[in-house]
């Protein structure tokens, strides 16, 4: 006799290994409270806070009363950024506002003349470092070939965040950059943009140029073991629709790809 039971759970797609968060900044009108019932509401599992969520002069008791509210919420609260770093001091602070609320990574952007400082950070504190590329007009780290070339004989937890818009905005194929410096990747910010060029502004994942699809097979295919972030820059005012529309898309397609 068919064991329909059976059948129906052999039949279903594997589930992805791939982990799915939120960079806050998507929810940058709203509080800390909005922003972690938002990202479960949509079904992520994981939070890194940009400052308007969790100040960089926070103390050591906020940071940790943070930690403790994103962790009560089922979250994990992995990591903080973009954080810009111009200055030791600014290095200093970056590393203890992490300590304290117990993240393991660092979406940074310390300048070119405190690498070697935050290298020595990055020993002492055992935090992740991911620098962050901006795209067109950005003058430090346009793209993740700019960051490999500079972190690439540093110590091994310092690496990229690599936002895929901006990638492509500059030019350059997501894909091909995740796979060429894939062993420095710990971080991806995930949006889609209308246009492969300077201009082009964010949309919905899956209604612009990114092959998302391709991309996520090479994550998956490489057993990526960074937090794929999604930052849904469009609709700051009512954010919501768009971001629940994207993380339905990227779902949808790692379902079609593990199926």
């Amino acid at each position: 006799m068919l064991n329909l039971r059976s059948s129906a759970r052999d039949t279903r797609p594997k589930a992805s290994q791939l982990k799915l968060g939120l960079a806050s900044y998507t929810l940058r009108k709203f509080t800390q409270e909005k922003a972690i019932a938002m990202a479960k509401r949509v079904g992520l599992d994981y939070m890194c806070f940009k400052s308007m969520h969790l100040p960089l002069s926070a103390t050591p008791a906020e940071l940790k009363s943070s930690a403790k509210r994103v962790a009560d919420a089922g979250l994990d609260l992995y990591g903080a950024g973009v954080i810009y770093m111009k200055s030791t001091a600014e290095v200093d602070q970056a590393f203890e506002y992490a300590k304290n609320a117990g993240m393991t990574t660092i979406v940074g952007v310390p300048g070119h003349d405190l690498l070697t400082y935050t290298n020595e950070k990055i020993k002492t504190y055992d935090i992740k470092v991911a620098i962050h590329n901006h795209g067109p007009g950005d003058d430090l780290y346009p793209s993740p070939e700019s960051i490999y070339v500079k972190i690439k004989d540093l110590d091994p937890r310092f690496g990229l965040c690599m936002d895929i818009g901006h990638t492509q905005r500059i030019g350059v194929d997501p894909t091909e950059a995740g796979e060429k410096y894939f062993d420095r990747l710990f971080d991806i910010h995930l949006k889609d943009v209308n246009k492969a060029d300077a201009d082009g502004t964010p949309v919905e994942a899956g209604r612009g140029v990114i092959d998302i699809p391709r991309f996520l097979k090479m994550l998956e295919d490489k057993k990526y073991q960074g937090v794929v972030s999604f930052e849904y820059e469009k609709d700051g005012d009512d954010p919501l629709p768009g971001l629940a529309e994207s993380v339905g898309y990227v779902r949808g397609c790692l379902d079609a790809l593990l199926g």
